[in-house]
Order: structure tokens, then C-alpha cells, then sequence
């Protein structure tokens, strides 16, 4: 990245910020309250005393799922909206969760990025839990090839981790036009490294970008190809929204 250098001073980690959650509490009493009163009708044989016993306990525990405070989701790799209300007992499906998670989801609701969290309700906690652990057991675990199409891929993995946009494109785009997929490669003659903090990398980093922006569980070596990549789109995220919105120096 040539440029005069400015691009690259650090702000402040976005890792650290937190989205702004809008959501309802309470959302999934609906379903639970019916499912119980069908029960004790067609339990017909059954004492009267059985099915009083049954009907409270249910309300005991829908009062105090209204009481208990609101809990988030956090949505993994292939998950919609819609999924995600039924399995839960959303009333008012998938569209109540959008809208009372717009300012996290954004305009479209068909695109919910991985991490991002979403307010639910109450009775989601253990359901969210018991579904983010199954999903975690079934992925296998992933390997990358130690070269750019596998430094690009690890790294969008990283980054969706932590709620950090970016595409496969965009990265390459940009890392062909900063290095040409060096990961040494190093500017020794721009105004950075007249400062004694050259760019470095595939994405081309000063050092106190890259320290900056680091995202946890990366290298500290800003040298390394993944490490460079998801500081660099954590940086890009922070000032242009994305590196698919980078097009030149940045």
C-alpha cells in the first residue's frame, strides 16, 4: 500500500465494540402454553387433579420465563432467520426477530452474518446451547492449504468468528494489488518507511496498524499471512465498512 501513510494509523480496536442488540422479551410463551392445554384435553381418562397440577405448573414456568431476563443467540454458519425463530418458538416467526433485531441484522433480512448476535428471549438459553453444540460437533474440523488460497480461507473463518465482513474476493483483489501474494513482501520507500514503520505483508500493515488491530487468536507476527489479512479487514472494517469497499490505497 503506497500512499502517505495516514490510512494505517491506529483507532481504536473495533474487536472491542459492541453491537447495538434490539430485541423482546418473552417471545416464545405461545406455543409451550398451547402444547401443554392440548395435552391435559386429550388426557381425558386421566384425574381432574392431574391435569390441574399440569396446567399450573405450565404457568409457573411461562411467568417465569416473562420475568427472566431477554438472551441472545449467536448465529453460526448457515443459519436463517427463519430457523432460527421456529426453533425457538419466536411468536411472530421471522418476522418479529427481524424486527427486533434490525439494527444488528441491517436491511436485508435474508443475509445474517456469523457472530452477530441476535436478542431472542428468555427461553431460548438452553435451545441455543443444546443447537450451537451439535452444530460445533458436526462441522469438521477445517484444513487450509499453506498458501494464499488457504491463508484467504482460514482467515474469513477467523473473521466470521468475530463478526468481521469481508469476502473472498475482496481480500484477493487486494492482496494482488498490495504484494502480488507475498507474504515478505515488505515497502521500503513510501513515506511509512521513511517514519521507520514500513508496510508489511500480504496487505501491506504498518506495525502499529497491525498491533492496532490484531485480531485474538491470530499471530503476533505481522508477517504471517493470516494474521495480516484479518488485522488488515479488521482495520478496513473499521474505516470503509469492508475490504470489498477497498479498490486502491487504503
Amino acid at each position: 500500500m503506497p500512499a502517505k501513510g495516514k490510512h494505517r494509523r491506529p483507532k481504536q480496536n473495533p474487536i472491542t465494540r459492541k453491537l447495538a442488540l434490539a430485541g423482546t422479551g418473552g417471545a416464545a410463551l405461545t406455543l409451550p402454553l398451547i402444547s401443554a392445554t392440548t395435552a391435559g384435553a386429550a388426557g381425558t381418562s386421566a384425574p381432574a387433579a392431574t391435569v390441574t397440577t399440569v396446567t399450573a405448573a405450565t404457568v409457573v414456568n411461562a411467568v417465569t420465563a416473562v420475568n427472566a431476563p431477554p438472551t441472545t443467540y449467536s448465529v453460526v454458519v448457515g443459519d436463517t432467520l427463519s430457523e432460527i425463530a421456529a426453533d425457538h418458538s419466536v411468536s411472530g416467526g421471522w418476522k418479529q426477530l427481524y424486527e427486533a433485531n434490525r439494527a444488528v441484522v441491517g436491511d436485508n433480512p435474508a443475509v445474517i452474518r456469523p457472530g452477530i448476535k441476535l436478542t431472542i428471549g428468555a427461553q431460548a438459553k438452553a435451545a441455543t446451547a443444546a443447537k450451537t453444540a451439535v452444530k460445533t460437533a458436526a462441522k469438521p474440523a477445517s484444513s487450509y492449504p499453506n498458501n494464499l488460497d488457504g491463508w484467504i480461507r482460514e482467515s474469513l473463518d477467523v473473521m466470521a468468528k468475530h463478526g468481521i465482513p469481508g469476502s473472498y474476493n475482496g481480500i484477493h483483489r487486494n492482496v494482488m494489488r498490495e504484494s502480488s501474494g507475498n507474504p515478505k513482501a515488505i515497502n521500503l520507500w513510501d513515506i511509512n518507511a521513511q517514519n521507520g514503520i514500513p508496510s508489511k505483508g500480504l496487505l501491506q500493515v504498518i506495525d502499529p496498524t497491525f498491533k492496532a488491530y490484531h485480531v485474538p487468536g491470530t499471530s503476533l507476527d505481522s508477517y504471517d499471512p493470516v494474521a495480516n489479512i484479518t488485522a488488515a479487514c479488521n482495520y478496513a472494517a473499521a474505516r470503509y465498512g469492508s475490504i470489498d469497499n477497498v479498490n486502491g490505497a487504503y
